[in-house]
């Protein structure tokens, strides 16, 4: 992959938001940033409504989505066979996006499922997406360590990479779902598995405090990441990860950013500004 490629993802964004944002302000707000030309949108979920009762109202939401003038393409977040299972009916829906965790704590409080369990889900849920037309994204999350006390070495994340590569998985994002990443750490483990793994579109999943966004964004893209994920003001993180929740890294930040390093981005800024407008609406 050579072009620079932004995911942004209102859905980190919204899923820990401690009141519910009304469907309507949503669907007005999604809207909105599929007229920027972002490259993929992650706007929502198919999880159990008492886990992420935020985006209870997704399957209503995608059905008015306006997606007639927008090249952007939606990713839809799945903890379990049966949410891929919902979220492959709509045509809209190119992408399914599943969180799957190398620290077993963690993937059993974010899927209450064991890691071996969720191996054997994301080899059935790749057959539904290739059966149905999508594309599975897989998230390495707790890819950079975890705050439990797991076993956790770049060697491993680097292996469990391989492993879901050989289920066919086409596009994996590291995931620092708690912020722990540092600017070594991220550039061994791209470093490693850029060059090894052409045919894998590798993306950079980062959670991080205000101060240390740039170094691990510089750090990812030196070693040929050309995928993030991020979300307009920061907003964001695992509400399953911690009681506090680590902000993603700012869409505004990553924008200024690539301008000043010459970086293409095909962005209607028109309507980037509007959305940021919006978002203080959004998330008050």
């Amino acid at each position: 992959m050579s072009e620079f490629t932004i995911v942004e993802c209102p859905r980190d964004a919204m899923q820990g938001w401690a009141h519910f944002i009304p469907t309507e302000k949503k669907i007005n707000y999604l809207n909105q940033l599929l007229k920027v030309g972002f490259d993929v949108l992650d706007f929502g979920s198919f999880v159990s409504p008492k886990a992420i009762p935020q985006l209870a109202d997704t399957k209503e939401v995608v059905r008015r989505l306006d997606m007639s003038n927008s090249a952007t393409k939606l990713l839809a977040i799945v903890a379990n066979k049966r949410g891929a299972e919902d979220a492959v009916q709509y045509d809209e829906i190119s992408y399914l996006g599943f969180p799957f965790s190398i620290s077993e704590t963690f993937q059993l409080r974010n899927t209450n499922k064991t890691i071996a369990a969720s191996l054997a889900e994301v080899e059935e849920m790749q057959q539904l997406c290739v059966q149905r037309g999508k594309k599975l994204v897989l998230y390495i999350s707790m890819g950079f360590g975890n705050p439990y006390g797991d076993e956790y070495t770049a060697e491993i994340a680097i292996q469990w990479f391989k492993r879901l590569t050989d289920l066919g998985i086409e596009i994996i994002a590291m995931a620092d779902t708690v912020g722990v990443a540092n600017p070594e750490t991220i550039k061994y483990i791209y470093d490693n598995l850029i060059p090894a793994f052409p045919q894998i579109e590798i993306g950079a999943h980062f959670h991080s405090a205000a101060q240390t966004w740039e170094e691990k964004i510089q750090a990812a893209y030196d070693s040929g990441c050309m995928r993030f994920d991020s979300s307009l003001k920061g907003i964001g993180g695992c509400p399953m990860a911690e009681d506090e929740l680590v902000g993603n890294i700012a869409t505004e930040n990553i924008i200024q950013w690539a301008k000043q390093k010459n970086i293409p981005l095909h962005l209607n800024e028109e309507a980037f500004a509007q959305a940021m407008f919006m978002a203080a609406e959004v998330f008050v």
